[in-house]
């Protein structure tokens, strides 16, 4: 806890205390030796949603109860009599709210008349850590890239020869039922060339002209109904204000029946997916902010992304489904990246959400 803050509580004129912690950024939460609210100030009612004077005398676990690791460190702080601190841990306070990422420190507080108190500080780092995820997103379509030329080089030449083989055994074999062996050499062949060239994706910069996102997403969805299984709901939440896009729109178009091809398969038979479009102010793509960035959702109701493919989900060739190339979301991404724009997700089991998010214009600056 800093020494601003261990002077202010000590401090006998509690107005001046209020007036000094409403000021600050951080959220400051004052706590009895029982783990109960004596005081927060204005940026930690926003935290909560919950008024200072509707929060004193309550018992922190009930205000934070679903933020399981928060409370192990107020526990942690209490039962040591030291000071903890965690930073990037999850925080939520409902379904209905958007989570966010915090920074947390837990400080014992003694001051004349409370004994065995604590002050939390909670800092907002969800901003942070979204740009930071993000530039993490930007590094790896640079890899993506480098592996993408070097599977080029490795795979493709290679078939190449493989298939001019196979051309010539065949014309030297007599006997024709044998050209059955050589025909499915020279196709399986044609089908990995293919495949790189799926995972090489448009050699060519985009054709770039002013496009209605909305007819893009109209066309996706239709092409998504037509394939989903009968049991599979495909919702529309558009925001009608959105304006004109300078796209590709072939390109734009694969990079989201990826996703939501993608989500079809995560429902499988039955679920619902939602194709969402927003627009955002000021928003940043990695440490670039632009005036305003255009977000296309591809929501699903699904298992959610495993975990231990999360860090990892936009390479080529990484997929969890035993028939899966591995294609669609590394080709998306490298779509998405021709438009100066960024594909991020969230996912947990019963909710997930793919967002590709397009500047509306080419200005930018660097992200504060």
């Amino acid at each position: 806890m800093s020494a601003l803050l261990r002077n202010l509580f000590s401090t006998p004129a509690p107005a001046e205390v209020d007036r000094l912690l409403d000021g600050l950024s951080t959220c400051v939460i004052w706590l009895s030796a029982q783990a109960t609210v004596l005081h927060l100030n204005e940026p930690a009612e926003g935290l909560l949603g919950i008024g200072r004077n509707q929060a004193r005398g309550r018992a922190i676990r009930d205000l934070l109860r679903r933020n399981d690791e928060l409370l192990e460190l107020i526990d942690r702080a209490h039962a040591s009599g030291a000071s903890c601190s965690r930073h990037e841990l999850p925080f939520t306070l409902g379904t209905g709210a958007a989570p966010r990422i915090v920074d947390v420190s837990a400080s014992p507080l003694e001051v004349p008349g409370q004994s065995g108190g604590l002050v939390l500080e909670i800092a907002d780092a969800t901003q942070h850590s979204r740009i930071m995820r993000e530039n993490a997103l930007l590094a790896q379509l640079g890899g993506s890239r480098a592996m993408i030329r070097q599977l080029a080089h490795e795979i493709k030449n290679p078939l190449g020869g493989l298939r001019g083989a196979a051309q010539l055994l065949e014309r030297q074999l007599a006997d024709a039922t044998l050209h059955e062996y050589t025909s499915v050499i020279i196709a399986e062949a044609d089908r990995l060339a293919a495949l790189v060239d799926t995972l090489l994706g448009p050699a060519k910069p985009p054709h770039k002209e002013p496009v209605n996102i909305h007819e893009i997403v109209q066309h996706v969805g239709r092409l998504l109904a037509a394939e989903a299984p009968g049991g599979v709901t495909l919702e529309r939440d558009y925001d009608p204000s959105l304006p004109l896009l300078l796209l590709d729109r072939n390109q734009v178009i694969q990079a989201l029946l990826n996703l939501g091809r993608n989500a079809i398969q995560a429902v499988g038979d039955s679920g619902r997916i939602v194709l969402r479009t927003r627009a955002q102010t000021n928003a940043t793509i990695g440490s670039r902010r632009y005036r305003a960035v255009v977000a296309i959702e591809v929501e699903d109701d699904g298992p959610g992304v495993p975990v231990a493919l999360q860090d990892t989900v936009f390479y080529p060739l990484v997929t969890g489904r035993k028939d899966g190339t591995g294609l669609g979301l590394a080709v998306a991404q490298d779509l998405a990246g021709r438009h100066d724009g960024l594909i991020e997700f969230t996912s947990q089991p019963g909710h997930t959400v793919f967002t590709i998010l397009l500047p509306v214009d080419g200005h930018e600056h660097d992200a504060a």
